[in-house]
């Protein structure tokens, strides 16, 4: 059986053939007000004048989605970007359709057309269910049912609220993944968890390396006798590694030896051979 992955605020979103279609109507841009549960912090200006230019050429396709409240004012429910690229093109009304819908439903309904539109960056999303959880009494297994997405994935991205502020506006800035984070976070210490994302900016690790490096940190140190094994040699990788940003193994014989450098695609090669300075 195919897995339901809509959860009920996007069905009480989208009219669905078994409920009468509801009545668009205009309203004046100046009576609509952005929602409290508006889960989504960050609008970029590019993204949104590029938006107004659609609507300008083709106009506004999918009305918003609002709420009555007192004195002929309304808040938003959904279309944040479009009710900002109607005011950034100075237009006066937005066709917009009115629901009853209570605290609970609003917040919900916001985080999933976010999150069905991809728009939300990992700590947005982050806040929203931490909201759900702590404002609505909802658990995470409640929440992943209601937003389509795997109690994992769930727990995850509320994990990434653990970690630094300082790291949590790199994420949102998108100077690091959501990868990159979840390989933080097994860390622990804020402070090795600041300093080693710095690293993974300033070299430009991928994931898989910062993943490496993370759990090379975490590693229980080799017992065993054999040179290859020997504490300076050890060391010596470690220091290489760290400098890299990769595996790199070295095997040293009685007369000869021979040093292993791991890399992931032509790019990640060439990145390395422009730190041994034999880039082109």
């Amino acid at each position: 059986m195919e897995r339901k992955v809509l959860g009920k605020g996007l069905e009480a979103l989208i009219p669905t053939d078994d409920k009468p279609t509801e009545r668009v109507q205009l309203l004046k841009v100046s009576q609509v007000h952005a929602s409290r549960f508006q889960p989504r912090l960050n609008f970029v200006e590019s993204k949104i004048q590029e938006l107004a230019k659609s609507i300008k050429e083709k106009g506004v396709i999918q009305p918003i989605i609002v709420r009555a409240l007192d004195n002929d004012n309304f808040e938003l429910i959904a279309g944040e970007r479009r009710l900002r690229a109607l005011k950034y093109l100075g237009l006066a009304e937005v066709p917009a359709i009115v629901r009853r819908v209570p605290d609970a439903d609003v917040l919900e309904m916001s985080l999933i057309e976010n999150i069905q539109r991809q728009e939300l960056n990992a700590i947005e999303e982050g806040k929203a269910y931490r909201r759900l959880m702590q404002e609505f009494g909802l658990n995470q297994e409640s929440i992943a049912e209601r937003v389509g997405k795997d109690k994992s994935s769930v727990s995850n991205t509320l994990r990434i609220l653990n970690l630094p502020e300082k790291i949590q506006d790199y994420l949102s800035k998108e100077f690091i993944t959501f990868g990159h984070a979840k390989a933080l976070l097994s860390l622990g210490d804020a402070k090795r968890q600041i300093s080693f994302c710095e690293k993974i900016i300033k070299r430009g690790l991928s994931v898989r390396q910062a993943e490496f490096l993370t759990n090379s940190k975490l590693r229980p140190k080799s017992r065993r006798v054999n040179l290859s094994a020997n504490t300076d040699i050890k060391n010596l990788e470690e220091k290489l590694q760290h400098v890299l940003g990769t595996k790199v193994r070295i095997h040293h014989g009685k007369k000869r030896g021979r040093v292993e450098i791991e890399y992931y695609s032509f790019d990640d090669l060439e990145r390395l051979l422009k730190i041994l300075g034999v880039g082109q």
